[in-house]
Parts: C-alpha cells; structure tokens; sequence
C-alpha cells in the first residue's frame, strides 16, 4: 500500500497535506474525469437530448454506469419541481440495490455478474435481505415487461430508470421528481418521456455507429 501511495503521489494523482499528513486527490484526477467527459460518444449523443427532455418536462434526468456495486452518474440534470435538499452531481455514486438505476442495471446484467452482485448484496446487509430481493426479482420483470422500473428509495423521491445497452457497455438513463404523489400514478407520469428518450438516444448511437 505504501509504494501504491507513493507511486500515485509521483504520478500526479495524490497531493500530501502536510499539516494532517493525509492524502487528498491531485487536480490531475480532474483531468482524467474530463477526458473521460469529452471522449463518450455516449454522453455525446446523449447530454443534448437529456437536457432537452429535462427543460421541457421540469425532471431531473441522469446516465448513469455500474461501478463494481455501486452506480456512478456520468451526467445529472437537475430541474427539481420542489425545493428538496439532495442535490446529485455527476461522479456520485448511489446503492445499486436500492436504486432504480441499478436494479435496471442487475435486469440485463450478464447472469454471472448478477448472481455475484446479489451474493455480495445479500452478505453485507444487516436488515432483512428477502424485501429488497423481491424488490430486484420485480424490477427485473418489469424491465423485461415494460422497459422499464421504479423505485423510491429516499422519501419523497420517486425515480423510473430503463437500461441502455451498447456493444461497448451497459448504461441506465433515469428521470426523477419530488413529489408526495403516489408510486403509481408518477411511475405512469414518467416512464413514457424516459422511453422516449432512451429511444432517441439509441437512434443517436446507432446513427453514430454508421459513420
């Protein structure tokens, strides 16, 4: 670990705070985010038309991509209809088993890859895993159903996610709004603009694909 340490201090990557001799990430990790920003043609194709769908319907829209078992967002646009506290960015990561993101994700994630998801998922989990597994097992019929699945994972926040998979990679886009509506009625509300939208996207992709 120490010669790890040392090494991504000499590369740039790490900064030594020397009043609390502790480590803090180096302006250089920053970089490699941008890069990584600039050079998908995911985000590329998809940014514009999320912003679009984001303005028009005052939602919040997120891309999001699996990272061992968490989602990060690539991309969040916020355009909250109420005034709430959580505020999401992109580079945030969120609990792939509570999530609409990553139950959409674990829906058509390679069986192998789920099964050790929810192994690990199952292991660490202090409270009772049977409802949230039954939780996921739903998600995962609804996306083979409908394209889609919900979730509400912290109050007042209701959240539908679709996957977007590519040869390269699956991703997940999501719209969310804060409401104290009912599940029901604001899953029916959005998961047509979210459809919609990853429709559009995958037009984009594929037309980019062709060049």
């Amino acid at each position: 670990m120490s010669r790890l340490t040392q090494t991504l201090v000499g590369t740039g990557m790490l900064q030594v705070d020397a009043q609390t001799r502790t480590y803090r990430l180096a302006p250089a990790v920053l970089s490699l985010a941008h890069a990584m920003r600039t050079g998908s043609h995911v985000l590329a194709v998809a940014a514009p038309l999320m912003r679009k769908l984001a303005e028009s319907q005052r939602i919040n829209v997120g891309l999001a991509a699996p990272d061992r078992d968490e989602m990060v967002y690539l991309e969040s646009i916020r355009y909250n209809r109420r005034i709430v506290l959580r505020h999401v960015v992109s580079g945030q990561r969120v609990p792939m088993e509570l999530t609409s993101l990553g139950r959409a994700y674990l829906a058509v994630a390679p069986e192998p890859k789920r099964k050790a998801l929810l192994a690990k998922f199952k292991q660490r989990r202090a409270t009772p895993w049977a409802p949230i597994g039954q939780a996921i097992e739903d998600a995962r019929a609804c996306v083979k159903e409908r394209g889609f699945c919900a979730a509400a994972w912290q109050p007042e926040v209701v959240a539908v996610a679709t996957p977007l998979v590519t040869p390269d990679a699956i991703y997940v886009l999501n719209v969310s709004i804060s409401t104290e509506e009912p599940l029901t009625k604001v899953v029916e509300e959005l998961c047509r603009p979210l459809l919609a939208l990853r429709l559009e996207v995958q037009k984009g992709l594929d037309a980019h694909t062709a060049r």
